[in-house]
Protein backbone atom coordinates (compact mmCIF):
# COMPACT_ATOMS: atom_id res chain seq x y z
CA UNK A 1 0.00 0.00 0.00
CA UNK A 2 1.95 3.51 -0.79
CA UNK A 3 1.71 6.44 1.27
CA UNK A 4 0.44 9.66 1.02
CA UNK A 5 3.09 12.15 0.85
CA UNK A 6 0.90 13.56 4.21
CA UNK A 7 1.94 10.99 6.07
CA UNK A 8 4.30 11.43 8.77
CA UNK A 9 6.86 8.67 9.20
CA UNK A 10 8.77 8.10 12.81
CA UNK A 11 10.95 5.54 13.73
CA UNK A 12 9.17 2.90 16.54
CA UNK A 13 10.81 3.31 19.66
CA UNK A 14 12.09 -0.02 19.61
CA UNK A 15 14.74 0.87 16.36
CA UNK A 16 17.37 3.10 16.82
CA UNK A 17 19.55 4.79 13.47
CA UNK A 18 23.27 3.64 14.74
CA UNK A 19 26.27 4.73 12.54
CA UNK A 20 28.55 1.48 13.04
CA UNK A 21 32.10 2.71 12.81
CA UNK A 22 33.33 -1.27 12.02
CA UNK A 23 31.67 -0.85 8.41
CA UNK A 24 31.08 2.79 8.17
CA UNK A 25 27.84 2.58 7.50
CA UNK A 26 24.71 3.63 9.67
CA UNK A 27 22.03 0.77 10.54
CA UNK A 28 18.73 0.48 12.37
CA UNK A 29 19.00 -1.77 15.14
CA UNK A 30 15.96 -3.06 16.83
CA UNK A 31 15.41 -5.99 19.29
CA UNK A 32 17.78 -9.19 17.84
CA UNK A 33 18.29 -7.74 14.55
CA UNK A 34 19.51 -5.01 12.57
CA UNK A 35 19.36 -3.47 9.09
CA UNK A 36 22.24 -2.11 7.21
CA UNK A 37 21.66 1.19 5.10
CA UNK A 38 23.16 2.92 2.60
CA UNK A 39 23.57 6.55 2.32
CA UNK A 40 20.11 7.73 1.06
CA UNK A 41 18.47 5.40 3.08
CA UNK A 42 20.01 6.76 6.70
CA UNK A 43 19.13 10.18 5.17
CA UNK A 44 15.51 8.96 4.74
CA UNK A 45 15.72 7.38 8.23
CA UNK A 46 17.31 10.28 10.08
CA UNK A 47 14.52 12.33 8.69
CA UNK A 48 11.87 9.62 9.92
CA UNK A 49 11.25 11.36 13.42
CA UNK A 50 7.46 12.55 13.26
CA UNK A 51 8.17 16.24 12.21
CA UNK A 52 8.10 15.60 8.88
CA UNK A 53 5.25 14.34 6.29
CA UNK A 54 6.75 12.12 3.32
CA UNK A 55 6.16 15.29 0.75
CA UNK A 56 8.13 17.15 3.00
CA UNK A 57 10.94 14.34 3.27
CA UNK A 58 10.89 14.73 -0.49
CA UNK A 59 11.26 17.68 -0.64
CA UNK A 60 14.52 18.00 1.56
CA UNK A 61 16.12 15.41 -0.07
CA UNK A 62 15.73 16.65 -3.75
CA UNK A 63 16.61 19.79 -3.56
CA UNK A 64 19.87 18.88 -1.19
CA UNK A 65 20.64 16.73 -4.51
CA UNK A 66 19.63 19.35 -6.88
CA UNK A 67 17.09 17.36 -8.20
CA UNK A 68 14.72 18.94 -11.01
CA UNK A 69 11.38 17.87 -11.73
CA UNK A 70 12.10 14.29 -13.48
CA UNK A 71 14.50 13.56 -10.38
CA UNK A 72 11.73 14.66 -7.76
CA UNK A 73 9.92 11.71 -8.76
CA UNK A 74 12.96 9.07 -8.64
CA UNK A 75 13.30 10.78 -4.99
CA UNK A 76 9.37 10.51 -4.42
CA UNK A 77 9.50 6.63 -5.49
CA UNK A 78 12.83 6.10 -3.39
CA UNK A 79 11.76 7.46 -0.37
CA UNK A 80 8.21 6.14 -0.54
CA UNK A 81 9.12 2.63 -1.13
CA UNK A 82 12.20 2.87 2.04
CA UNK A 83 9.22 4.00 4.25
CA UNK A 84 6.81 1.03 3.00
CA UNK A 85 10.31 -1.06 3.94
CA UNK A 86 10.00 0.40 7.45
CA UNK A 87 6.36 0.41 7.92
CA UNK A 88 6.60 -3.62 7.06
CA UNK A 89 9.17 -4.82 9.21
CA UNK A 90 7.18 -3.10 11.93
CA UNK A 91 9.80 0.08 11.87
CA UNK A 92 7.27 2.87 12.40
CA UNK A 93 5.42 4.35 15.02
CA UNK A 94 1.91 2.83 14.08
Amino acid sequence: MARELSFIPKLAKKARLRFDRHSGSHMIVYPERGLALNGSAAEIARRCDGTRTLGAIVDELAREAGAGADERAIVETDVVAFVELLAQRGLLEP
